[in-house]
């Protein structure tokens, strides 16, 4: 089995196409069909269905897409390893982040970083925690801030950082669709027949919403579903409905309130915001791969960062820090 057999396999699975695939590679058509039946021999097993000139995969090619890509993404990060250690190149951090922390206080994080090691290339993917979760399994982060606890024991090793508190934002002004009750906290029963504003699926946002809202026995009712961050916050200042999302996305959005949320009605007649909902947010990596000099540079000056903002009080509302001293 070569590594070019296997990027060949992983651009066909890609577009479902031969000849578009060898294009994308600079190929010729015939050599890489070559490869990839040499490939099928070696396995011995069919990669790809080929009927009526539709392009599937195989159950074979659906277990070696996932590995054919690891290994790839792996080898790409040996190669810049070893560059970097020659002086061919600097280095490359591959990051991911949920939205509030892009929309918070990553930026900060990484103008510094930017700042110390200006020759590293900062690549970065917004999204759910889940989706991450799935991106740095495969290879293809280096590094993720994720939502404690991971579904389905991933080989990764985390450090919780953050704790993040969740609150309930709603339109600030008048809306017909929305009647909040103009009180200091919210209970999870006070969004019972309440028009909310979902996230799309594999953001934890959603689970952890419907899930509270299950456990205290009513279903939630969407208005409107399946955006990003941005768009669900944009939903909620138009009156759409409210959503539950981190307190710190709503700095700089004064169209919006945003409403704490207590597990507890005995907590709330005592003046005590807490435990109100919250989140824990770890730093996430594989277990069976090193971190890069590059990422783990990233990763220090990151827990610096935490350790001195926290120290200082300047992290955003609602975030406490973790690491200490």
């Amino acid at each position: 089995m070569q590594l070019q057999q296997l990027a060949y396999f992983v651009a066909v699975a890609e577009v479902r196409h031969f000849t578009q695939a060898a294009e994308l590679l600079r190929v010729a058509q015939p050599s890489l069909s070559k490869q990839i039946r040499a490939l099928e021999t070696e396995l011995n097993a069919p990669l790809f269905s080929r009927a009526r000139g539709n392009i599937t995969l195989t159950p074979a090619g659906e277990a070696l897409l996932p590995l054919a890509k690891r290994i790839l993404a792996d080898v790409d990060t040996a190669r810049l390893e070893v560059q970097e250690l020659t002086g061919l190149r600097r280095g490359r951090v591959r990051l991911g982040a949920t939205p509030s922390l892009c929309a918070g206080l990553l930026a900060d994080v990484l103008r510094r970083f930017h700042d110390d090691y200006p020759g590293i290339q900062l690549l970065v993917e917004e999204g759910g925690s889940r989706d991450l979760v799935k991106e740095l399994t495969r290879g293809s982060l280096d590094l993720a801030l994720v939502i404690l606890p991971l579904h389905g024991d991933p080989p990764l090793d985390t450090t919780p950082i953050l704790r993040e508190y969740l609150v309930v934002a709603s339109p600030d002004g008048d809306s017909a669709a929305v009647q909040m009750p103009r009180r200091s906290y919210l209970r999870i029963e006070d969004l019972r027949n309440r028009p909310l504003v979902m996230f799309r699926p594999g953001y934890d946002l959603r689970e952890a919403t419907i899930s509270a809202c299950r456990a205290s026995g009513f279903e939630p009712r969407f208005a409107v579903e399946g955006g990003e961050m941005d768009a669900v916050l944009r939903f909620v200042e138009a009156g759409l409905g409210i959503a539950v999302v981190p307190s710190m996305v709503l700095a700089g959005r004064p169209g919006l309130r945003g409403t704490p949320l207590v597990l507890a009605d005995e907590e709330a007649r005592r003046g005590h915001h807490g435990p109100g909902l919250l989140r824990t947010i770890a730093l996430a990596h594989r277990k069976d791969v090193d971190l890069t000099h590059a990422a783990r540079a990233f990763q220090d000056l990151l827990m610096t960062f935490l350790v001195e903002a926290g120290a200082a009080g300047s992290l955003p509302a609602g975030v406490e820090t973790l690491l200490r001293d």
